[in-house]
């Protein structure tokens, strides 16, 4: 069986088939998530507050990343796997590149996600100049928490919208072949989807995107604390692990989630 590739995911775009994505850290839950029906895992940085128990992101490491991404893909043939580069790993194009590639031939993965707007443009193009293909993260970049102030939707005046449009539509000219928009208004996720040709993902950013991601361990009410507003717990739906991640698939694929309750 082979996997998802990227040809597959932009006729997805194109043929306004809703991608499901889910981020996943080990091999059982990757084949779980792939029996389900996910098209995407995202092996995310996430996993330094879910798995590890560290206040934020910041902490992972790109090794950690790579052990990771091994076990997902060990556990599934069919799914499309991106995987997070760490806070810091990629501050300089010789550093990114080198830690982009060891992700990808050492860890498995079909491509790479990166935090920022437009000020990594650069850096996104000589990643996909080299044949690595890149995830953009827009809105909410849980690696700049600290800058940012906490965790607050993103881009809710006119100029910090029209920031974002700008900055996706730089990342995307840079040959960012996806975007990740995290916490922002529905409406702007809404324009950003409709004016860049690559395929949009949201994380609390409204049902109008091409595709939803949630971190799974939110969307299955396993989250120490409160869970983010634009996340559903699913396994209390379900009642089972299996069954609330098919219910989360087939939301997502009917444009039933995320509802209005879990937009901006």
């Amino acid at each position: 069986m082979s996997r998802l590739n990227l040809t597959h995911i932009r006729k997805m775009k194109q043929e306004q088939n809703k991608i499901a994505m889910l981020t996943a850290y080990d091999a059982s839950f990757a084949h779980l998530l792939e029996q389900a029906g996910v098209d995407v895992i995202l092996v995310g940085d996430s996993l330094g507050m879910v798995v590890q128990g560290q206040e934020s992101t910041l902490p992972v490491t790109v090794d950690e990343i790579i052990y990771h991404t091994r076990n997902v893909v060990r556990g599934s043939q069919s799914v499309f796997v991106i995987a997070d580069m760490p806070f810091m790993s990629y501050s300089n194009h010789d550093q990114a590149i080198t830690n982009a590639a060891r992700l990808m031939a050492e860890g498995g993965a079909q491509m790479v996600k990166l935090e920022g707007g437009a000020v990594i443009a650069d850096t996104v193009k000589q990643l996909t100049e080299r044949g690595i293909p890149v995830c953009a993260h827009l809105g909410l970049l849980p690696q700049s928490v600290h800058r940012l102030g906490g965790y607050r939707v993103q881009g809710k005046d006119d100029d910090a919208a029209q920031r974002l449009i700008d900055d996706a539509k730089a990342l995307q000219n840079a040959g960012a072949d996806m975007v990740v928009l995290e916490c922002i208004p529905a409406a702007l996720a809404k324009k950003i989807t409709q004016v860049l040709t690559i395929p949009v993902i949201g994380i609390g950013a409204g049902t109008d995107c091409d595709g939803q991601v949630l971190v799974l361990y939110d969307m299955l009410g396993l989250t120490i604390g409160k869970r983010p507003r634009f996340s559903h717990d699913f396994l209390a739906d379900a009642g089972a692990i299996p069954a609330a991640i098919n219910k989360y698939v087939q939301e997502v694929k009917s444009g039933s989630f995320p509802t209005i309750e879990q937009q901006f």
